[in-house]
């Protein structure tokens, strides 16, 4: 069986001038693509950097970035992600801390002077992609040589440094072994039509990428777009317009969109005919409401496939097929999906670890050779339900929940009902702290379009009466914009930040 750096340059080769990627609405062909991450390997190689070297990426959803992503793994180096949408001091200390030899990224991040500056006092080498001088990639002035004496340039058999989303706390960097993550991408062939070992050939459409380089559902669909030799379209990041453009533009049958995306199309009123190619919707990073998938599936007729995976799980564990939803979707509503081909799951409880019956709610354990040790459980931090049929449904994080004076509140049992409220689009619950009860749920939440905001009370009211006491928030605070991770996710750190602004503004 071929590897995954084989695969990737076997697909570069089979018609160099057919074109690969989209971005901007310009086509990148294949050959382009190859000639690109030649370019960048000459200057890596010129750096002193051989297979399983870390190289620092600022990532950006941008053809140059994707054809970075591409040449390192296909050169059995390791990817350090660095998060370009930080402010100038976070990413400067980021870079600072990781000691990388090189840095890779666009002109606009170098001409971020703290950014710079960082890198220089590092003494790594700097790779400045579509600057100035007119090249793909080229060597950044003053910075063209390694100089440090403490980096870190070593991590053999490591495919990503990925960060983890960060929604619950700060990003946790997680090394991925490259073969998790090129095991990830071979099981990914299941929704791709794709066997164990076929040879490598060109399909026929597009693919709509959106998701973030910083996340990983990002970085895997650009690998695993190219591993299968499918073509993609490449948006800088989720817009409605640019997404339903794209659908248009391309005649998609299937197109991927974040939890939230999905409530921005439905909330937007996109209209029916806008949609019409396409065949189903994909969506991952986060559970989806039942509710969402069933009012999608009755305004566009278009079945939601879910999929499940973490950045410590290389990728997907689980996740839906047309055929399943097609013969399950009623039985199964609101399930992430049946696990992937070569994953086994559990589930026990979480202060015994005892194993669960199907159906019974407790923290999921993984096994499979994409986690590394195929004969090891992986203890996640997702409570989970499993039924025979090997179907997951997630049911929120155990270490999210918010202990109210001795009893538990899940985040998502809050969210669930507060979203029935018509007027209320999305919510999110953190747990703020409290002298007497230790934690108290707060919910912060979006309106619909043209909707009438809500009191207090009446919020109050409305949840009373499809929750217990305890579970019921006690603020609530309406915002234009729920903060998000790069993921789309909602960012709970930063919610809690606005919680005690908006009490410091009501004190004063």
């Amino acid at each position: 069986m071929s590897t995954l750096s084989e695969q990737i340059h076997a697909v570069l080769t089979l018609d160099p001038a057919a074109p690969a990627i989209e971005f901007e609405k310009q086509w990148t062909s294949w050959g382009e693509l190859a000639a690109i991450m030649a370019e960048i390997g000459t200057l890596l190689d010129a750096a002193g950097l051989p297979a399983g070297s870390r190289v620092g990426v600022m990532m950006r959803n941008h053809v140059l970035a994707a054809a970075t992503l591409l040449e390192i793994v296909a050169s059995d180096r390791c990817i350090m992600t660095l998060n370009a949408q930080l402010p100038d001091e976070r990413l400067a200390g980021d870079i600072a801390e990781q000691k990388v030899a090189v840095v890779i990224g666009l002109a606009r991040d170098w001409a971020r002077e703290p950014v710079r500056a960082a890198v220089a006092a590092s003494g790594a080498v700097g790779i400045v992609l579509g600057g100035e001088s007119g090249k793909k990639a080229a060597l950044v002035e003053g910075l063209e040589k390694v100089t440090g004496s403490d980096l870190n340039c070593s991590a053999p058999g490591i495919a990503i440094e990925m960060l983890s989303s960060g929604t619950t706390g700060t990003p946790k960097r997680v090394p991925l072994k490259l073969t998790s993550f090129a095991q990830g991408i071979e099981e990914a062939g299941v929704f791709e039509g794709r066997g164990p070992g076929e040879p490598p050939r060109l399909r026929r459409g597009v693919l709509l990428v959106c998701g973030p380089f910083t996340h990983l559902s990002g970085v895997f669909n650009v690998v695993n777009c190219v591993a299968s030799g499918r073509q993609f379209c490449l948006l800088e990041r989720f817009s409605v317009e640019e997404w339903v453009s794209a659908v248009k533009r391309h005649q998609l049958k299937v197109a991927w969109a974040p939890p939230s995306g999905l409530r921005m199309i439905v909330d937007a009123g996109v209209p029916k005919e806008d949609l019409a190619t396409l065949l189903t919707l994909r969506t991952g990073t986060a559970p989806v409401d039942p509710k969402l998938a069933d009012d999608l599936y009755e305004r566009y007729g278009l079945p939601l496939l879910q999929n499940y995976g973490a950045t410590e799980f290389a990728g997907g564990v689980a996740g839906w097929t047309l055929a399943d939803f097609k013969e399950f979707h009623t039985q199964k509503k609101g399930a992430v999906g049946k696990l992937n081909r070569g994953i086994t799951a559990r589930i026990v409880d979480p202060e015994s670890g005892a194993e669960q019956a199907f159906g019974e709610v407790g923290l999921l354990e993984l096994r499979s050779a994409q986690l590394g040790d195929a004969s090891a459980w992986v203890r996640t931090s997702d409570l989970a339900v499993l039924d025979a049929d090997n179907f997951l449904w997630i049911k929120g994080r155990h270490d999210n929940a918010i202990i109210r004076g001795g009893f538990k509140v899940q985040p998502d049992d809050v969210v669930r009902a507060m979203e029935t409220h018509p007027a209320i689009l999305e919510a999110s619950v953190v747990g703020l702290p409290d002298e007497r009860l230790g934690q108290v749920p707060a919910a912060a939440y979006v309106l619909r379009r043209n909707a009438k905001q809500p009191g207090d009370e009446e919020l109050s009211a409305f949840l009373k009466e499809r929750l217990l006491a305890y579970q019921v928030p006690v603020r609530f605070l309406f915002l234009e914009e729920l903060p998000r991770t790069a993921s789309m996710k909602v960012s709970q750190p930063d919610l809690k930040a606005l919680f005690k602004v908006s009490a410091c503004n009501q004190a004063t």
